[in-house]
């Protein structure tokens, strides 16, 4: 099973910025799908971004489109979260997660997540 590791959460005020990374083990990275939710106190998990296997197509949940981008850097087993405008609603942990298929990713129902990465957006 591969490895997720999750970094670069924090405490920003409304309307900054942060970058979240997640970083997977394996040789096998670059052919996996992967994705960002988050998970807000006393709220269900969130889905908020996937990326296929090659970059070329991306996904984001409506509340965080033209804010939010996702990339990917397979020679370096990455893929990022780049939060730009970011608001207090946005404060929650944020989860990378994998699958072979984005379809699994966007549906919910991946099964490899990361520990997690806090990100406070204070007003």
């Amino acid at each position: 099973q591969v490895q997720l590791v999750e970094s670069g959460g924090g405490l920003v005020q409304a309307g900054g910025s942060l970058r979240l990374s997640c970083a997977a083990s394996g040789r096998t990275f670059s052919n996996y799908a992967v994705g960002w939710f988050r998970q807000a106190p006393g709220k269900e998990r969130e889905f908020v971004a996937a990326i296929n296997w090659s970059g070329a197509n991306v996904y984001y949940a409506d509340s965080v489109k033209g804010r939010f981008t996702i990339s990917r850097d397979n020679a370096k087993n990455t893929v990022y979260l780049q939060m730009n405008t970011l608001k207090p609603e946005d404060t929650a942990v944020y989860y990378c997660t994998v699958d072979i298929d984005h379809r699994t990713i966007v549906a919910g129902a991946s099964r490899v997540w990361g520990q997690g990465t806090l990100v406070t957006v204070s007003s």
